[in-house]
């Protein structure tokens, strides 16, 4: 068994980003790779397996539209904020995203922000601004790379949309919301937590707010609030994935 195990070593030198099996879907990524290369100017350094490369399937066009919130409330100015969301949060997207957070994936967020921008593309959505949804600066020291502006760069390429890191700023440091379950709490935790930068003038603009994950939806509820507060025209809330089961219809 070593011997065969250390045969497929030399043979498929490479493992998969996501699950850690061989990556012997690297040679199948022709299309990829050349936008890969026109996106970034160079060549890719992440590696893929085919059983991941295969499961990473979208749910239907008519399931990606949600209302941001999970459960929004009447008395909310902003209840009928539209959110994005073309994967489910389950199976590879579900051992993918921890390691793209947490273990240094960051070339895996740059090939779901090629999906996501060519899915954006394929349904026709455009605006004036691409927003990620900052990190703290302690977040961001400990990841080495915000998620969301390596998912939201590609996204901006593919779509020809100007990308904007700066557009909005953490005001303080929040607990994980991964690590919070009730609802209550989890909006609790983000209330507040942004800011415009005194720098940008988002007036009049149409802006893509955009995430890694949305669950219940506070966390982009709340960056958008501030973008329209500062008086945008439109936000529309987009993730690469989410757990959601309620749609909106109405498309951005």
């Amino acid at each position: 068994m070593n011997i065969i195990r250390d045969a497929l070593s030399v043979l498929l030198p490479y493992r998969c980003d996501i699950c850690g099996c061989h990556a012997d879907a690297d040679n199948k990524l022709g299309a990829i790779d050349r936008a890969y290369e026109a996106i970034y100017g160079e060549k890719r350094g992440w590696h893929i397996c085919s059983s991941c490369l295969s499961a990473l399937i979208p749910q239907d066009e008519d399931r990606r539209w949600f209302t941001c919130l999970s459960n929004p409330v009447d008395e909310d100015p902003y209840a009928d904020l539209v959110l994005y969301m073309p994967f489910s949060y389950t199976g590879v997207v579900d051992r993918a995203l921890p390691a793209i957070k947490f273990s240094g994936r960051k070339g895996i967020a740059r090939l779901f922000g090629m999906l996501l921008g060519n899915m954006m593309r394929a349904a026709d959505i455009g605006a004036d601004l691409i927003v990620p949804v900052p990190l703290s600066p302690e977040r961001l020291e400990e990841r080495g790379y915000n998620q969301a502006h390596e998912i939201a760069y590609p996204v901006s390429r593919l779509l020809g949309i100007p990308l904007a890191d700066d557009v909005l700023v953490r005001t303080r440091h929040t607990n994980r919301q991964s690590d919070i379950t009730d609802a209550q709490k989890r909006m609790l935790n983000v209330s507040g937590a942004f800011a415009m930068n005194d720098n940008w003038d988002v007036t009049g603009l149409r802006v893509i707010l955009l995430d890694d994950v949305a669950t219940t939806g506070h966390t982009l509820r709340e960056g958008a609030s501030v973008l329209l507060d500062s008086g945008a025209e439109e936000v529309l809330c987009c993730a690469f994935s989410g757990n959601r089961q309620i749609k909106n219809a109405e498309p951005f």
